[in-house]
């Protein structure tokens, strides 16, 4: 059984930097892309940012601020978040294509992290 879960979140002022992490575990053949999504109250998701191998891509409202990056040895995913905006406040949630046992790829999620940006 595969397992996202993310840290990190948490209640900052405007202008100020958050880190999250995702770590995935459990039974890992392999993992292709990963990406942060997230998800404010009355919106729908939107991806912030994802990455595979060495390819990155950003939501607009992220591009300037937010760095993704992998660590493939644990298989895990930050986002290092700077200069935050109230706008920046949602849930955010881990994403990942794994293939458990190296037949076939499924999309994962983790069970999501609070950020806050006050004003």
């Amino acid at each position: 059984q595969v397992q996202l879960v993310e840290s990190g979140g948490g209640l900052v002022q405007a202008g100020g930097s958050l880190r999250l992490s995702c770590a995935a575990s459990g039974s890992i053949f392999s993992i292709s892309a990963m990406a942060w999504y997230r998800q404010a109250p009355g919106k729908p998701r939107e991806l912030v940012a994802s990455i595979s191998g060495a390819r990155t891509n950003y939501a607009d409202s992220a591009k300037g601020r937010f760095t993704i990056s992998r660590d493939y040895t644990n298989n895990m995913v930050y986002l290092q978040m700077d200069s935050l905006k109230p706008e920046d406040t949602a849930v955010y949630y881990c994403n990942a294509d794994i293939s458990p046992t190296g037949w076939g790829i499924s999309d994962y999620w983790g069970q999501g992290t609070q950020v806050t940006v006050s004003s």
